[in-house]
């Protein structure tokens, strides 16, 4: 029996709406998702994402506060992270480095790694600087040229990789980053290709830097970076190279337990 066109159509359709529902709440998961602000981002009408959510709800995929209405992961969730994670877990070989180096810093560090076209924060340590900066959500996606961490894993890839993912980001990156330049992004994979290390202005957040790093795979190959966020006025020369100090430490003992893990796999 051949299915209609139309209904293949409305069929990915709604998995596509399912997915951009998910991710959004899992970028929002910290403090939950308001729907409005769902339907904003997704460009989807208010009925439509009320009727995904609550199905997701009835399915334990997100759950619903009752006081405030916001929408988090569910349980269901979690249990589908843990048979899905990968035989080397990336979150677990680092969460203790990224928390030396919250406390050797006393800033916010970040773990990022790339899905497809984008970068993903799977891990953040806080360090005890009273100023906290919350540049990302664990579960949070975004391109992978926006961001110290993700253009640390960017910079090091592929020049004919870099430009297909640049080319296909291009739109949706002037469109929801206005302070976007694809110039800045050229200068910022040439400077980290020459120092090893990224060292670059939030787009989303004047007066915050980042400094990032890439974890290389047995290949040379950047599987995912560590990054510190923090106000610019923290980050002169000296204080720079003290954070980055940290986090090539971090990653020259992470490096060898992804390598001997590889190998046994």
């Amino acid at each position: 029996m051949t299915i209609p066109t139309p209904a293949i159509k409305s069929g990915t359709q709604v998995v596509q709406r399912v997915a951009a529902l998910m991710r959004g709440v899992s970028a929002r998961n910290r403090v939950g998702a308001r729907l409005i602000d769902l339907c904003t981002e997704i460009n989807i009408e208010r009925p439509t994402a009320h009727r995904i959510l609550q199905g997701l709800v009835s399915e334990g995929l997100i759950r619903q506060d009752e006081s405030t209405k916001r929408y988090f992961l569910g349980n269901v969730v979690y249990e589908m992270g843990l048979a899905a994670s990968p035989r080397t877990n990336m979150r677990d070989l680092c969460h203790s480095h990224l928390q030396q180096i919250a406390q050797c810093t006393g800033d916010t560090v970040f773990l990022t790694i790339r899905a497809g076209f984008d970068g993903v924060c799977i891990d953040r340590a806080e360090g005890a600087f009273p100023i906290k900066v919350f540049v990302l959500e664990v579960g949070r996606r975004r391109p992978i040229n926006i961001g110290g961490g993700a253009l640390a894993i960017l910079s090091f890839l592929d020049d004919n990789e870099i430009e297909r993912i640049l080319k296909i980001n291009k739109d949706r990156c002037m469109e929801k980053f206005p302070n976007y330049s694809e110039a800045e992004v050229r200068k910022n994979i040439a400077r980290a290709r020459a120092r090893g290390h990224v060292v670059s202005d939030v787009v989303e957040l004047p007066g915050v830097r980042t400094i990032a790093a890439p974890i290389f795979d047995k290949n040379r190959h950047p599987v995912a970076a560590i990054s510190v966020a923090t106000l610019n006025t923290r980050l002169d020369k000296d204080r720079s190279e003290l954070v980055l100090d940290c986090i090539n430490k971090a990653i020259e003992q992470i490096q060898p337990n992804l390598l001997n893990i590889e190998t046994e796999n």
